[in-house]
């Protein structure tokens, strides 16, 4: 089986961000399948150029089994609302044309955000005669909409339109949260299957004490309350600026915060007009430098904007936090906070509360055992719920699946 990925966001584990697809790809070539990749060499955490010198494509063999393509996209990602827009519909129309010359593909597997892409995954998919496996893994535009970064009415209904377009059309859909579920099946899709969010426990060492990180940054015996991942409006992280601002008092408790997106440069000013002087920013880190980060971290936050729409996320970072044996500070309401109470790994906190997210971060550093066994409790849980061999292993069965019904229904093809 040769699937083909279009995926504007793509990050690979030697890169930051989310690393599912990569993490997939992986086990995919050890059951004897190959991966080709169309993603940007443009990061869609930093902004950065990640594929060294801009050309029409940069091709990258380095892993058996795995061709990661890198199309041109237009580089301004984070510069505006705007300029991100050029940058989807750069990547839609560069990813089509390369993608043309894959060739000997079994089946596509379009994935959004962006939605755009997912027109090239579709076109593609009929051009080449395969069936498509469309992924939901973020409800865009709703999610753009509920924030109010997407306000065009031209614009929005365009996106709609193409969401339920490639609901409907799709030959299979894929969620990673059984949130999304009712809102496509609202829009058109028709077979849906849930694929969760998860982790490669294996990623994260238990024998890792930190101990390195924190010298590095002079963080020694202070209680680190860290969060990793992206730095943008939906993120909120004022309220843990806030709260940092309400702990002052206490020297020993420090803030980190790892990762870059468009709201950080507008963070750290706050900070230093502030005084904040218990808040440390760092830059983002590859997946497989995490391990690191976490190990030296007390509690982990994990925080969204107080919107309806975001109570149907399954977000990356919470579990790793739990792969990481740490308590987890969630300040989102909806299926996740269901996962960290079913699994007694943390506290739920009201979203836009920082006085309450002070208060839990005090008594998490007065009550270190109970803080350590709920790191341990939400490492257990996800070992059993949310291993990513296993969530592979069900994405592979998909594909599998959806080509024997292709094959039933265009013998020969």
């Amino acid at each position: 089986m040769h699937i083909l990925l279009i995926h504007q966001a793509f990050a690979a584990i030697n890169e930051p961000g989310g690393t599912r697809h990569h993490e997939i790809a992986r086990y995919m070539v050890k059951q004897g399948h190959q991966v080709t990749i169309i993603t940007s060499p443009i990061s869609y955490l930093t902004g950065e150029n990640a594929g060294g010198k801009t050309r029409w494509v940069t091709r990258d063999n380095r892993e058996p089994g795995i061709t990661i393509l890198r199309a041109y996209t237009y580089p301004a990602l984070h510069r505006s609302f705007v300029h991100r827009i050029l940058s989807f519909f750069s990547f839609m129309f560069s990813s089509f044309f390369i993608g043309l010359g894959v060739k000997k593909v079994s089946a596509i597997w379009g994935t959004t955000p962006p939605i755009f892409q997912g027109w090239t995954a579709w076109l593609l998919s009929r051009l080449k005669g395969v069936p498509i496996l469309f992924e939901v893994r973020d409800l865009w535009p709703a999610f753009a909409i509920a924030v109010g970064v997407l306000k065009n009415k031209t614009l929005i209904r365009l996106s709609e339109w193409l969401e339920c377009f490639l609901y409907r059309h799709a030959d299979e859909m894929v969620v990673n949260s059984p949130g999304f579920i009712d809102h496509i099946s609202l829009r058109g899709a028709k077979k849906i299957t849930l694929v969760e969010n998860g982790v490669d426990v294996s990623m994260f060492d238990m024998t890792e004490t930190g101990t390195n990180f924190r010298k590095t940054h002079h963080l020694e015996n202070k209680f680190i309350a860290l969060y990793a991942g992206a730095h943008g409006i939906s993120n909120n992280l004022g309220v843990v600026l806030e709260s940092a601002a309400l702990t002052l008092d206490d020297p020993e408790i420090a803030y980190v915060f790892v990762g870059d997106g468009k709201e950080k440069a507008n963070l750290i000013e706050e900070a230093k007009a502030k005084q904040l002087t218990n808040i440390l920013f760092l830059s983002s880190v590859p997946k497989m430098e995490m391990n690191a980060v976490l190990a030296a971290a007390d509690a982990c936050i994990a925080i969204l904007k107080p919107i309806d729409m975001y109570k149907t996320t399954y977000p990356n970072k919470v579990f790793d936090y739990m792969a990481a044996a740490k308590p987890v500070l969630l300040l989102i309401d909806g299926v996740i906070r269901k996962v960290v109470e079913d699994a007694h790994c943390g506290k739920f906190i009201e979203p836009d509360n920082p006085t309450a997210l002070a208060e839990q971060i005090k008594i998490m550093h007065n009550g270190g055992e109970d803080a350590k066994r709920m790191g341990l409790n939400g490492r257990e849980y996800v070992q059993q719920h949310f291993n990513r061999s296993t969530l592979a292993a069900k994405m592979e069965e998909v594909f599998l699946t959806l080509l024997r019904i292709n094959e039933k229904s265009h013998p020969g093809r």
